[in-house]
């Protein structure tokens, strides 16, 4: 299994406006730059993240993106799942029809533990819990550097 790109810039860009959540609306061009990312990705990335409800965008002078609920509220499981889909590693996880083996498969089992589990962990991390993560690395390299 594999996160796309998609995802993983997805994330970047939902921490990007965390970190940025109680300053306003930050304009999608700047955090293209601040993340080293291509804006006309990121641009591609933001309409299902705001159809899911995750991003509000306004339009004008102080327009940009801003998050849609508070960081503590956002999971990456939320994010992941909007820009992958169904995190279940193999089809007969949700649909028992997609392999006629399905019923009587002892390997099952695993897929299904696993998908459970990669939920269950995705769950438990917010948007919040990345940015203070983010701010302890980057104090702890500051502290190495000096």
């Amino acid at each position: 299994m594999r996160i796309s790109t998609r995802s993983r810039y997805g994330t970047r860009l939902m921490i990007n406006l965390a970190e940025k959540y109680h300053k306003g609306y930050s304009l999608l061009k700047d955090v293209a730059r601040e993340e080293c990312i291509s804006e006309k990705y990121l641009s591609q990335i933001v309409i299902p993240l705001r159809v899911a409800g995750l991003l509000t965008g306004s339009r004008g002078a102080s327009g940009g993106y801003i998050l849609a609920k508070s960081p503590s509220d956002i999971t990456v499981k939320e994010i992941v799942e909007t820009l992958e889909g169904d995190l279940c590693i193999i089809d007969c996880t949700i649909d028992e029809k997609s392999c006629e083996r399905s019923s009587n498969c002892v390997s099952k089992g695993i897929w299904d533990d696993l998908s459970l589990r990669i939920n269950e962990y995705l769950s438990t991390i917010t948007l919040e819990d990345l940015v203070k993560t983010k701010k302890q690395q980057e104090a702890e390299y500051i502290e190495y550097v000096i």
